[in-house]
């Protein structure tokens, strides 16, 4: 009963979404405006209905309804009530009905807004958000339908379909497979939704600008109206990336955070399209430029977030985030291909209506400093997709070997894939050169700046760096070149940006005779979007650091211990003193070792590094122990262990400085996009003057 109430749940809300997208096409081109406001309320249904449906599917997988197919993959009798809950998107069905669910969430926030301003952007709106919307809800219906059954034929044989076939019978296995144990990590219960949001939250800002287009509104008003919208997509993008690099640092077991999987980077191609449309989006309200970069941007930001959607959920990759195999590849590239061209012929019809207001005077002016950093996302997004892109291009020659036999030699159809060291290599100038730009861009001025007053302005913060740099290089002994200049260029942009907070709150506790943490508490408050960039900027730096240390400076090792004996990795030493193997009541099968640690020949602590294996989806798990402190991290694992007769067991050992700067410097990153998104108080003199508006209107 619950599964035909959360599957006509769907169909009725694909139902009323293709309604809502007619209605809007209607009343917009033939100037009918209650058409417009009953695709409205269309549009609106959507959240209510795909609420029944979300919550029919996590009341199955609660229940341990293991008659339908999804519940039975992704759950099991032992598995904890919270689990169950967040299998909602463990898997590929109940993933795309969570993800239409937020899509229509966002669609109904929107629609609530006051339209009354901006009356002739929301058919257009509507008419966008609910297309994607329905194209998720036909992917769900049509291809990756959670709510299908087992039903067992006469002849014994099982099949899987949404309603009884004839003469067949309703089958229930005994229990389920129970979900992947690499997603049973804390932080795989936030990462997807974050992601999720980020993601769902991109269509908005698109809508937006894909009405622009097409009601010829080339001001910036689409981009005001989206400012937040993109802010906080930004924010969730930047939040899911980090909760994944925590996953995979803890569970994963390769002591990295970040291994540059095809998957990873996929999720990193919308982040690198939003961050430059932030940026440049500040420009164009500002000073009336980059209108062309802005509509190219929101465009792709908008492509790469379906492509990285599709990437992970088409089966192309192989990658331990990607789903299945699964059927609905092609659709994902239709709908690729067609909002592309759709895009790009409307922005080609606008194109001259696009004129800037103004023009770049200065090669060294911070509008160029912008656009040169615009220029470096594009080239790391650039690079990030021939990476991606790459296997499939090389197993795909193989055609054109078939076809022309005198080049199989070439083109022979093997895939060849590319690792860190590739995205290492191509990327990391120019990551460098983004944070030397972090550096300098406060520094310019608008309009016209000078190589002479640019100098003026960095001298000091240069010179702080450098001397800060000298005390590394004496204190701590960095002799490696590469991180002798990455900290420098850390240390130069906190220099800058903790004296750009300096100058202003000095500026204002001399002009108001305040206390300069009054001061500064005040201008934050007065302009959140810039301060909190200067937050965001200084919890880069931190990030920056943490990356330094484990990319530059991290040790491994590997030995085979017996019982009492010991293996060293820098300044630790490791003893193995015991390993205990038993079942635990959730079905699975712990084997425990217990590590004394050494740092400098003192005991610092236990470590308990370990093998959880899953009866039930025949999986293992390997879980790190951890010493962790604002130095370093010493990560250990068990790898294999011999039999209790001798109870020698391998292990494998990681050393990693700085590390923890990248968890911190998270959180200060995340706190200053808090900051620069929390809505601000407009002056009373906005807010009387709207109130006069309304009382004219009324």
């Amino acid at each position: 009963m619950i599964a035909n109430v959360g599957y006509g749940a769907l169909v009725i809300t694909l139902l009323t979404a293709l309604y809502g997208i007619g209605a809007a096409l209607y009343g917009a081109l033939r100037g009918r405006p209650r058409w417009v406001d009953s695709a409205r309320n269309a549009m609106l249904l959507t959240f209510p209905l795909l609420t029944i449906s979300a919550l029919s599917i996590t009341a199955l997988l609660v229940a341990n309804a293991f008659e339908v197919s999804y519940v039975q993959a992704v759950t099991s009798r032992s598995m904890p009530t919270y689990l169950r809950i967040t299998a909602l998107w463990g898997g590929q069905p109940g993933s795309l009905v969570f993800w239409s669910w937020l899509m229509a969430l966002f669609a109904t926030a929107v629609t609530l807004r006051d339209w009354r301003r901006d009356r002739e952007f929301l058919p257009w709106v509507i008419v966008v958000s609910l297309v994607t919307l329905a194209f998720f809800l036909i992917l769900s219906i049509g291809f990756e339908n959670p709510f299908q059954r087992y039903w067992a034929t006469p002849s014994g044989a099982v099949i899987t379909a949404m309603f009884q076939p004839q003469g067949t019978t309703l089958f229930v296995p005994p229990d389920g497979r129970g979900l992947n144990p690499l997603l049973r990590h804390p932080g795989m219960i936030i990462h997807p939704p974050m992601l999720y949001l980020g993601f769902v939250s991109l269509v908005i800002p698109y809508a937006f600008a894909m009405a622009a287009l097409v009601t010829g509104r080339t001001d910036d008003r689409w981009l005001r109206l989206t400012r937040r919208w993109t802010l906080w997509a930004w924010v969730f993008l930047s939040l899911g990336l980090i909760l994944g690099g925590r996953w995979a640092y803890d569970v994963l077991g390769w002591g990295g955070y970040w291994g540059w999987d095809p998957v990873e980077v996929a999720a990193l191609l919308p982040w690198l399209t939003a961050t430059p449309f932030l940026h440049s989006a500040m420009i164009q309200e500002k000073r009336g430029i980059f209108k062309h970069w802005n509509m190219l941007l929101v465009i792709l930001t908008f492509e790469v977030m379906i492509w990285a959607t599709f990437l992970t959920r088409s089966g192309v990759l192989s990658s331990v985030h990607a789903f299945a195999q699964s059927a609905i590849g092609p659709l994902f590239f239709a709908f690729i291909i067609i909002t592309t061209v759709l895009s790009l012929g409307l922005l080609i019809k606008r194109w001259p209506e696009l004129k800037s207001e103004g023009e770049l005077r200065s090669l060294l002016s911070r509008e160029s400093l912008f656009l040169i950093n615009n220029l470096l996302f594009i080239a790391i997004l650039i690079v990030c997709i021939w990476g991606v892109f790459f296997p499939i291009f090389t197993e795909a020659a193989g055609v054109i070997g078939q076809i022309f036999p005198g080049v199989a030699h070439i083109f022979t159809g093997q895939k060849v894939t590319v690792g860190p060291i590739f995205y290492e290599s191509a990327t990391g100038p120019l990551w460098a050169a983004l944070l030397f730009l972090m550096g300098i861009a406060p520094l310019s001025a608008w309009g016209s700046s000078t190589a002479r007053t640019l100098g003026r302005a960095v001298w000091k913060p240069a010179l702080v760096a450098t001397l800060a740099l000298g005390a590394v290089f004496v204190v701590a002994g960095v002799r490696n070149g590469v991180a002798l200049l990455a900290l420098w260029l850390c240390m130069f942009v906190t220099a800058v940006t903790l004296y750009e907070f300096y100058r202003a709150a000095m500026a204002r506790s001399r002009a108001h005779g305040m206390n300069m943490l009054v001061a500064l508490w005040q201008l934050a408050g007065r302009n959140r979007r810039r301060y909190g960039g200067y937050i965001i900027h200084l919890g880069v730096v931190l990030m920056a650091v943490g990356i330094i240390g484990i990319e530059l400076f991290q040790t491994e090792t590997q030995a085979s211990l017996a019982l009492g004996e010991s293996v060293t990795l820098g300044r630790y030493t490791a003893r193995y003193d015991s390993l205990a193997e038993f079942d635990t009541n959730d079905n699975r099968n712990v084997a425990r070792a217990v590590i004394t640690l050494f740092k400098d020949g003192v005991p610092v602590g236990e470590l308990y590094p370990r093998r959880d294996y899953f009866y039930e989806s025949e999986q293992p798990m390997t879980i790190p122990g951890v010493r962790s402190s604002i130095e370093d991290d010493f990560y250990i694992l068990l790898i294999n262990w011999q039999p209790i007769s001798t109870q020698t067991a391998t292990f494998k050992l990681y050393h990693n400085p700085l590390v923890n700067w990248l968890w911190f410097g998270a959180a200060i990153f995340l706190l200053g996009t808090f900051v620069a998104a929390w809505p601000e108080k407009e002056p009373d003199a906005v807010i009387e003057t709207r109130a006069r508006r309304a009382a004219v209107q009324a």
